[in-house]
């Protein structure tokens, strides 16, 4: 996508609201130079061993490097985004932005139907850095479910070759 569409919700189980609160992704996104990446759940092996807790301990480094905060969006509901960044100690280094009816992440093309693992519609792994406008400035997707393209390393890599204008 070239930008992200301002209109859509999402849950931000940070913001001490009710679960069913639901947050235009223009008051999260909009001035600011965001990286946000996706996981296909909370809990699962890949996304809580490798993917959140490198964007956790990047956190510093990648926002040095430029970008005003972190998001990390899973279809998933915001009780259970809450429980799991509670986990992962992520208070003031990634926000988690629950997405559970999906339509972040289905305006993003990145909706895909996981039930024969279980696991029912997700989100595909992708990662991308949006700068103040809500403009793409990249989007990079695992469609293998791998997390290697879309690591805290490659994302804090591109945004030191890549400084903010």
């Amino acid at each position: 996508p070239s930008k992200v569409d301002p209109t859509l919700n999402v849950s931000d189980p940070e913001d001490g609201a009710p679960a069913t609160h639901a947050v235009r992704v223009d008051s999260i996104f909009s001035g600011k130079r965001c990286v946000v990446f996706a996981v296909p759940g909370a809990f699962t092996p890949t996304c809580s061993s490798k993917h959140l807790p490198g964007f956790v301990s990047l956190a510093d480094d990648i926002k040095a490097a430029g970008a005003d905060e972190i998001f990390c969006v899973s279809v998933n509901d915001p009780f259970v985004l809450r429980a799991w960044g509670e986990a992962h100690n992520v208070a003031g280094k990634v926000t988690m932005l629950a997405d559970g009816g999906a339509s972040l992440t289905g305006a993003l093309g990145m909706l895909v139907d996981r039930s024969s693992n279980g696991m029912g519609m997700r989100s595909q792994r992708y990662a991308m850095v949006l700068d103040k406008t809500m403009k793409c400035e990249t989007f990079v997707v695992d469609p293998s479910g791998a997390f290697g393209d879309t690591a805290a390393e490659k994302v804090l890599e591109f945004l030191r070759a890549n400084p903010a204008a």
